[in-house]
């Protein structure tokens, strides 16, 4: 390739691939001063110039002007550079060109060798730029292969990792199969970006409600807060932001079409979708579901609440190794007390607790016994009615 032909090719990279070409013109003139320094010695000033119009190379060593020269490969006397040029002070710098004979093969392969690094610099931060927009988002990935515990599955052009911590428990993973995944990190590394994405993040499941439920899509249902033990459970908070809208229907779809996407997507995942309210009482019922409730009493300034249930229904209520209460309390963000109606009669579980308005008063019956109200809305709200503890206490208020 003579010189004509390298400076057209350089304005090719530069249009098609994006890179300029002073940054590789600077780039193979470093290299070539080191090129030059192995010949002349590494102690040399030495410069390289390439002519940006014409392609030629020059090589150039750098003299100090001094009085009495004492570093004959650093320094010139003033006598010597006004030789070369009248106009020369003591200080400055004389260009002396050293252009070797085979300087042009050496320049040909430093080229050669800065282009393709330069291209694969661009590849690498064009695929950075490419996937960085991706981070926090949901993608479709293919599983590739096994590395000791982690999964690498392909995204695009590029493969990303799938660490154990990240892969929900007791899920398997075949060659070639379709799943979706969180980005969780985008790195640019010198060997290009490296991505990292998880199964178990609890982000996965709003962005996959985003995807399949067109009201959470567009805002108008809102997904306030998500519990999730991946593999096992997830509860999610809604509310709609028009009256109009029912945000727990619009989740659950006919007949449960739009989540049972996602929790076939999730390896059959059971997903709660509660209705969110700003009644930490109404909410903390809400969020014990599937069990009913009868009676809230929260504490605003310790962040708790002492929940009653029915008695055939405790166990429902706290769940499996105590699951339900454990993500109602994460979903809430209330430290969760529960106990059955007896035990709570037998305790006397609401006695310190402040009494309750007028309102919560009128939703109770006035009986001698424990008698709370059954629960007036649906399993899916698992909404409650409070129930008192006793005659005594109404009468008292």
């Amino acid at each position: 390739m003579d010189r004509a032909e390298f400076i057209e090719a350089l304005h090719l990279i530069e249009k098609e691939k994006g890179i300029d070409k002073e940054i590789i013109f600077e780039a193979i003139e470093a290299s070539l001063v080191s090129a030059c320094k192995k010949n002349f010695g590494s102690n040399q000033n030495i410069k390289v110039m390439i002519d940006r119009e014409s392609g030629n190379v020059a090589c150039y060593a750098q003299r100090e002007v001094v009085e009495e020269v004492l570093d004959e490969q650093n320094e010139i006397s003033l006598a010597a550079a006004r030789v070369l040029n009248p106009e020369y002070q003591i200080g400055d710098v004389v260009d002396l060109e050293v252009t070797p004979r085979d300087f042009g093969r050496v320049a040909a392969q430093t080229a050669k060798q800065v282009v393709v690094q330069k291209f694969r610099e661009a590849e690498r931060e064009i695929l950075y730029n490419q996937y960085i927009t991706k981070e926090r988002e949901v993608v479709t990935a293919i599983v590739q292969r096994r590395e000791r515990r982690n999964i690498i599955v392909q995204m695009g052009k590029i493969d990303a990792v799938l660490a154990a911590n990240e892969q929900i428990p007791g899920e398997q993973y075949n060659f070639m199969e379709r799943l979706k995944v969180y980005v969780l990190e985008v790195k640019q590394t010198p060997k290009g970006p490296q991505i990292y994405v998880s199964r178990t993040h609890p982000e996965l499941v709003k962005r996959l409600f985003e995807q399949e439920v067109p009201e959470v899509h567009d805002g108008t249902v809102e997904i306030k807060s998500i519990a999730r033990e991946a593999g096992s459970r997830t509860k999610i908070a809604v509310y709609s932001k028009n009256e109009n809208v029912d945000a727990l229907g619009a989740c659950v779809g006919q007949n449960g079409c739009r989540v049972n996407v996602i929790v076939n997507e999730l390896g059959g995942e059971k997903i709660d979708v509660i209705n969110w309210s700003e009644d930490p009482k109404e909410f903390i019922a809400a969020a014990l579901s599937p069990s009913k409730v009868v009676a809230v009493a929260i504490n605003a300034a310790e962040q708790s609440a002492k929940v009653v249930v029915p008695d055939h229904q405790l166990s429902l209520a706290i769940g499996k190794e105590g699951q339900n209460a454990r993500l109602s309390a994460k979903l809430t963000g209330w430290r969760i007390d529960i106990k059955s109606e007896t035990q709570a009669k037998e305790t006397n579980f609401l006695a310190e607790e402040p009494e309750m308005d007028e309102a919560e008063e009128s939703t109770h019956q006035m009986d001698d016994e424990w008698n709370p109200l059954e629960s007036e809305t649906d399993a899916k709200a698992a909404e409650s009615v409070e129930a008192t503890d006793s005659q005594e206490q109404q009468e008292e208020a």
